[in-house]
């Protein structure tokens, strides 16, 4: 007589070996996209703004910036680019933003003075807030989280991808802003990635809040759309070709 374990056992056998002959159900395709993508022009290079970018800073004029107390911006214009004025403050976009692709180029001054953080200082803030560390670091020590490219005082870049002194050179940012509960409670942390000259040197990184030079980080609730600014730091830092896209 055949003991029922041993059929129920048999039973079992023969089902899993049916089921590892068959193939796996195949997925139910995932909803495919009702609208096409929106056409956007690129520019001539990677450094021309594409079709739907506004540019901040066409070479000509500050029209799209005003100084920290609502004036004219009074940074210095000429010959394609704009200079800090030391003294004059720092400079904020009219239009406020939040999550943005931001392309833009500077140059710190080709005659070299001082060191450290004295040496072509600019800093550039998304949101007004959280700023990406403009820098000569060319052969320039400081703390590797305040050099140029850095997340400053939270991330040092990547690698150090900086040119030499009066050269030219890009940031190209991709930012996303905090979000906010009604209560002011940070949700979403800022993220950021950007590229030096073409380098990777932060990679989707979550910033910890507003970038104080002399406190720990934290953040403060503010709008869902603030304004990009430039620092005046006291150095002849130059600008151009400034150019965003909202995303």
């Amino acid at each position: 007589m055949v003991k029922p374990e041993l059929v129920l056992l048999a039973a079992v056998l023969c089902a899993t070996a049916s089921a590892a002959g068959q193939a796996p159900e195949a997925a139910p395709p995932y909803p495919a996209p009702k609208t096409a993508p929106p056409i956007v022009t690129p520019g001539t290079t990677s450094a021309d703004a594409p079709s739907d970018a506004i540019v901040l800073f066409n070479g000509r004029d500050l029209s799209h910036w005003r100084s920290d107390d609502g004036s004219a911006a009074k940074w210095i214009v000429r010959d394609g680019y704009v200079e800090v004025k030391p003294g004059a403050g720092k400079i904020a976009t009219i239009e406020k933003f939040a999550d943005v692709q931001l392309h833009i180029e500077w140059a710190t001054p080709s005659v070299v003075k001082g060191e450290g953080q004295e040496r072509g200082n600019s800093g550039v803030f998304l949101m007004d807030r959280y700023e990406v560390q403009v820098l000569d670091s060319y052969q320039n020590e400081t703390y590797y989280h305040g050099q140029a490219g850095a997340v400053y005082k939270q991330y040092p870049p990547l690698v150090n991808a900086s040119r030499k002194p009066g050269e030219w050179q890009t940031y190209d940012i991709i930012f996303h802003a905090p979000h906010f509960d009604e209560m002011g409670k940070a949700l979403d942390r800022a993220r950021i990635t950007v590229l030096h000259n073409g380098v990777l040197i932060q990679n989707n990184v979550e910033i910890f809040g507003i970038t104080y030079h002399d406190r720990a980080p934290v953040y403060i609730p503010h709008g869902p759309e603030e304004p990009l600014a430039l620092q005046d730091h006291g150095n002849p830092i130059r600008y151009r070709n400034i150019w965003i896209r909202r995303l």
